[in-house]
């Protein structure tokens, strides 16, 4: 009957120990998710879609080098690119601020 007992209680805490392992698992993950930020390729992607919305796009570049930008009172981590496009018959080309996390582009303007 001992034996039938203790077997009982490890089982338990044998399944005790999977739950807090799985809970933490989630939990990591989503902690982990919250502070990714995306790729420069994914950035200069997301960018691009936005200025194709307007025309064609002739170049674009992005810098991969992660940089703190502070806006008032917020601080975002940033990439900054470059689009190259034709307008009328001049090319122009702007820079562009990304935050690294959403994408957003935080400031555009032509050089």
């Amino acid at each position: 009957m001992t034996q039938n007992k203790n077997n009982a209680l490890i089982g338990w805490g044998l399944l005790g120990a999977a739950a807090i392992g799985v809970v933490g698992g989630v939990l990591a993950n989503k902690k982990y998710q919250e502070t990714k930020n995306l790729s420069p390729e994914a950035i200069l992607e997301i960018v691009k879609e936005h200025f194709l919305s307007e025309g064609p796009i002739e170049g674009s570049w992005i810098n991969y080098t992660q940089e703190q930008l502070q806006k008032f009172a917020v601080t975002y981590t940033t990439y900054t690119g470059g689009i190259t496009r034709k307008e009328g018959d001049e090319t122009i080309q702007y820079e562009f601020i990304a935050d690294a996390k959403t994408g957003s582009i935080l400031d555009v303007y032509p050089l």
